[in-house]
């Protein structure tokens, strides 16, 4: 049975946007299941989005994530109704909070009530596109003339998936999502993570089928783990000292808070190489894997066994055709 890998496009500095395309193209032909397109406050994902919807014809496109602040419900049905009409039923709607960094000091807008704001853009978006007429009575949103979309959607459920790390939005996701998008587990944690989130599952009387959890863990093919491992530092130790409490938070729950205090001392102290110095390298070691294919396939293999369902991969490789071959060797 062919693993169920995911790759992710770049959204931030330099752009090449045949490089994109190539990219996207390999990665479909090679029998990746899905891309997924990041937004935080460079490109914006649902144009790119676009464009590989033309250029691609097996592979599921989505976001990972879009915020579910800066747009509206209605606004996010549109734009993946549009996208999923152009791609013949291949979105997949990666949606979160985002945090207060980014929703108040680059869109302007208060975070306020992410949680109940994330249930009713759900709830919004798939009543849109089930056709039925748009009256919802929530806390957020009260919508009386019950709109309906001017053009049949190609589905009529998008699959949403929620981006979630506090344990109250762990478990509403388990509750009303198609998929989680998880972030952070340490190899150690996956065990007490995945218990929990299933036992969420389970009580809302969902089958563990019926929602796809995305594993967290960085997987790269390389020939240079060690800049790998790098990166992992770097980015763990941003959003520990510079993206507000919740991943901080998320480290301290793990066990990690002296870990996580120390990161945030050093990064105030020295600045973001100091904070990426301060990850224990333990820790950065089990947020992932680098190296072979061999090596990549052998922690597909593990966390699937652990109950991971789809898994974002990555080859630092050049050569269009040796790229195309290693996704193919990963994806078995």
């Amino acid at each position: 049975m062919a693993r169920r890998l995911s790759i992710g496009l770049n959204w931030q500095g330099e752009f090449d946007l045949d490089k994109v395309i190539e990219d996207a193209k390999i990665a479909d032909d090679a029998g990746i299941e899905q891309l997924n397109i990041a937004e935080a406050w460079g490109r914006d994902a649902l144009t790119l989005l676009a464009v590989i919807a033309r250029e691609t014809t097996n592979i599921k496109l989505g976001t990972g994530i879009i915020n579910n602040f800066s747009r509206s419900p209605g606004a996010i049905a549109q734009h993946f109704a549009t996208l999923d009409e152009l791609s013949n039923g291949r979105m997949v709607i990666g949606l979160g909070s985002s945090g207060p960094q980014v929703i108040e000091h680059f869109h302007g807008i208060k975070f306020e009530k992410p949680l109940t704001r994330i249930k009713e853009y759900t709830e919004i978006i798939n009543i849109i596109m089930s056709g039925e007429p748009l009256n919802y009575d929530g806390n957020i949103y009260k919508l009386e003339r019950g709109f309906t979309l001017r053009f049949n959607p190609v589905r009529s459920h998008i699959p949403i998936h929620i981006a979630s790390v506090t344990p109250k939005s762990v478990q509403q996701t388990a509750e009303i999502a198609d998929g989680w998008i998880p972030i952070f587990f340490p190899k150690e944690q996956w065990e007490p993570q995945l218990a929990e989130f299933y036992k969420y599952v389970d009580n809302a009387g969902r089958a563990r089928t019926d929602i796809d959890v995305r594993n967290p863990g960085g997987i790269t093919v390389t020939d240079n783990p060690e800049r790998v491992r790098m990166g992992t530092a770097a980015n763990a130790a941003f959003y520990i000292a510079r993206m507000g409490d919740f991943y901080y938070e998320h480290f301290s729950r793990m066990g990690y808070a002296d870990e996580a205090n120390a990161v945030r001392r050093a990064w105030e102290d020295g600045g973001s190489s100091a904070g990426a110095a301060a990850m224990p390298e333990e820790i950065v070691n089990s947020l992932g894997v680098a190296g072979s294919t061999g090596e990549c396939i052998d922690y597909i293999e593990e966390a699937t066994e652990a109950g991971f369902d789809l898994h974002g991969v990555s080859v630092n490789e050049a050569d269009p055709h040796k790229r195309f071959e290693a996704f193919k060797e990963l994806v078995g």
